[in-house]
């Protein structure tokens, strides 16, 4: 039920603004609106100026007369803005039977139509725009104090750069890093290049050399170093998993395990798996509580966790004021918007299954509800990157999205006349089908990776 309700707080929130966007660009445009729509398919209830509120789909002759029908719809995974005159999801083809009325999109000049079909996208980069400041300017940013490098696995990336586990460093580029803000940005802003890093290691200071190439193909995913202390963070826990009914939950930290105090989570998952059917005691931190609880692994030596690490030492936290926060909050959707196309070009190559870089309703269902159990900035966050993805989605040149009308459109006023409408319908159509078809899989992929 959780999952339910901030999937449609989540989505309506989203398809709200969005669709919001093309309608008050329309009105500003001066176009005449039908439909505000949550939603597709069957009109489950809504309201308009003439016949105020009703339930079910309205007469299939019904006439406006102007007046917005506002209405929540059968299906909530989107929604959609009639404007009179257009070509969109709806296929209505009568106004071409007439002449163009000067209320209609058609008969717009180009410069009108690329706003109305752009506010959408407009609207979401706001909405992520002004979450990313709130976050910045009232909780400022925590910033790693440390410097040194956590364990390092071999055969890693890291390996292969020079690093060894607990290496402190000291310089980049004979510049001296006091955290691990500093490291990451100095690697990023110097990536064009080589980079030469000095460490502290066994009390020796010695000088390692990165080549470019590692920063760059390794820094949309998490960076391939990490800041030392950690301790085994929890991201997920099976439905009934032993796990489960010992009372652990998402977001707890491993402490230790029978007192054996835990770093990483190789240390955790060692423990448990070397003790198949025997009660462990855990230690766990939950919400600044320190807890116990026990816990029997199964015979294959597993208790249904999904186990990562967690920067786990102290933190300095840096406040914004309200232009340094909308300055950063650039720098942020510039950021997350990199790490997107950087994700999507590796679906392309095959380098990451669809299913792991994507997600859909199941999975933004899932998402929604564990943000929000962890506080409101978590959930804000988590709306803002959803919000910037569909901005991003919604944006590119495919048919019976708003970047395939953009480019239609475009289309057209180079060639100063419009495409034949069959031609706009078949494109809708192909555009249409490929995503109803590429939605099925998508959740098809949530389902089974449950």
């Amino acid at each position: 039920m959780d999952y339910i309700i901030y999937f449609a707080i989540t989505i309506g929130i989203l398809v709200f603004v969005h669709e919001f966007g093309h309608f008050a660009a329309a009105k500003l445009s001066k176009m005449r609106v039908d439909i505000f729509a949550i939603g597709f398919g069957k009109r489950l209830f809504g309201w308009n100026k003439i016949t105020g509120f009703t339930l079910g789909d309205l007469p299939e002759d019904w006439d406006g007369n102007g007046h917005t029908d506002y209405r929540l719809c059968l299906f909530p995974l989107g929604g959609y803005v009639k404007i009179a005159g257009m070509i969109d999801e709806s296929f209505d083809t009568k106004f071409t039977e007439s002449e163009p009325q000067p209320y209609e999109f058609r008969s717009k000049s180009t410069l009108q139509k690329l706003f109305v079909i752009s506010a959408g996208v407009i609207m979401n980069l706001a909405l992520t725009l002004m979450i990313f400041w709130g976050i910045n300017y009232f909780q400022g940013k925590q910033v790693i104090k440390s410097t040194t490098v956590d364990k390092v696995v071999p055969g890693s990336v890291a390996e292969e750069a020079g690093f060894r586990s607990y290496d402190k460093i000291l310089k980049i580029n004979d510049a001296p890093v006091k955290n691990w803000e500093d490291v990451i940005s100095r690697m990023l802003i110097q990536s064009q290049k080589n980079i030469n890093v000095t460490v502290l290691r066994d009390n020796r200071e010695i000088s390692l050399t990165i080549p470019h190439n590692v920063i760059a193909e390794n820094s949309q995913e998490g960076f391939f170093i990490y800041p030392y202390p950690t301790k085994p963070y929890i991201q997920d826990v099976v439905k009934d998993s032993p796990a489960e009914e010992a009372g652990i939950q998402p977001g707890d930290i491993f402490l230790a395990i029978n007192n054996i105090e835990l770093t990483d989570r190789e240390r955790a998952v060692e423990l448990i798996s070397s003790n198949p059917g025997a009660p462990l005691e855990i230690k766990i931190l939950r919400n600044q509580d320190t807890l116990l609880t026990k816990v029997t692994p199964a015979e294959d030596g597993k208790i249904g966790i999904v186990i990562t690490d967690i920067y786990s030492g102290d933190f300095d936290v840096i406040k914004y004021g309200a232009l340094e926060s909308l300055t950063h909050s650039i720098s942020n959707i510039g950021n997350y918007t990199m790490l997107t196309f950087s994700l999507l070009k590796k679906v392309i190559t095959g380098n990451i299954a669809f299913n792991q870089a994507f997600g859909g309703p199941v999975k933004i269902a899932q998402f929604a509800a564990k943000s929000a159990d962890s506080g409101i900035m978590s959930f804000l966050l988590f709306l803002a990157m959803l919000s910037l993805s569909l901005a991003i989605i919604n944006i590119l040149p495919f048919p019976a999205l708003d970047g395939g009308h953009l480019l239609i459109i475009l289309v057209e006023g180079i060639l100063r006349r419009e495409l034949p409408v069959k031609v706009k319908i078949a494109i809708q159509n192909a555009g249409f089908i490929i995503l109803l078809m590429l939605m099925a899989f998508i959740i098809y992929s949530d389902l089974i990776s449950l």
